[in-house]
């Protein structure tokens, strides 16, 4: 069973995440912020991280330029999901590392298309 970390402030976001990727098959864990993220990160590194932008502590793009540092930290596949949308954004996070990017709200379809187009699914 693939793993993949929840990264967002928000326990409804996290909420609804976990239930589509466990309806997935996936096994998941929740971190709120990107410390807690790297933490998990350096403890168990996931297959695929689905990942907030805006949150305290670090911010997503952060943790994305940290984890891609980290021993190992360049295999998970990284999906920005956020409601930041402007092309810079994008740009941002593509050059930081990240495999894909889907704007919230989302739902089932929008994430399990993403997740077939890195090959996760």
């Amino acid at each position: 069973m693939k793993h993949c970390l929840v990264v967002d402030d928000s326990s409804v976001i996290r909420k609804v995440a976990r239930r589509i990727l466990e309806d997935m098959d996936f096994s998941i864990s929740e971190a709120e912020d990107g410390q807690q993220a790297l933490d998990a990160c350096r403890e168990s590194m996931p297959d695929a991280i689905l990942l907030d932008w805006n949150m305290p502590v670090m911010d997503g793009l952060e943790f994305l330029h940290k984890l891609r540092e980290e021993e190992g930290g360049e295999k998970p596949l990284v999906v920005f999901c956020t409601t930041e949308n402007d092309v810079s954004h994008i740009a941002k996070a593509v050059r930081a590392g990240a495999n894909e990017y889907i704007m919230k709200p989302f739902d089932r379809d929008i994430i399990e298309a993403k997740f077939q187009e890195v090959g996760l699914i």
